[in-house]
């Protein structure tokens, strides 16, 4: 059984959008690959919409998580690479992924801007390791 501990340790800032620290035990580790803007027929979405983008990667997390057994509770960290990061984006991006991570145990997380990614018309990308039963 896997065993998930969020924590906020003294010394440290409580962010409240994510957990500095998450340790684990037990359990399957689970590593889902940077997650972009495109659909099930490998369509991008949202071209120019960081929003519109998000919410697509965010609903492909889900699908991954889902196909390996899991859920956006068992999720421990996430990584986000924007283009051309502004500091306006932080609120966009936590409007999106709050619709998604646990809002009582959020995942540690890292948020990087980024020059460009694999494809020119993508301006974000995600992945995720989630440890599960």
């Amino acid at each position: 059984m896997s065993k998930n501990q969020f924590i906020n340790p003294p010394g440290l800032p409580r962010p409240g959008t994510y957990t500095p620290v998450v340790a684990t035990s037990g359990g399957r580790t689970i590593y889902v690959s940077g997650q972009v803007p495109v659909n099930e027929k490998g369509e991008l979405v949202g071209k120019g919409n960081l929003a519109a983008q998000a919410e697509q990667v965010f609903h492909n997390i889900d699908a991954a998580l889902k196909g390996a057994g899991a859920t956006f509770a068992d999720v421990v960290k996430i990584t986000t690479f924007i283009v051309g990061y502004k500091p306006e984006h932080r609120a966009l991006m936590h409007q999106v992924r709050s619709r998604y991570v646990s809002k009582d145990n959020p995942p540690a997380s890292t948020l990087l801007g980024v020059q460009s990614l694999a494809i020119a018309d993508y301006l974000i990308e995600v992945e995720a390791v989630a440890v599960a039963d």
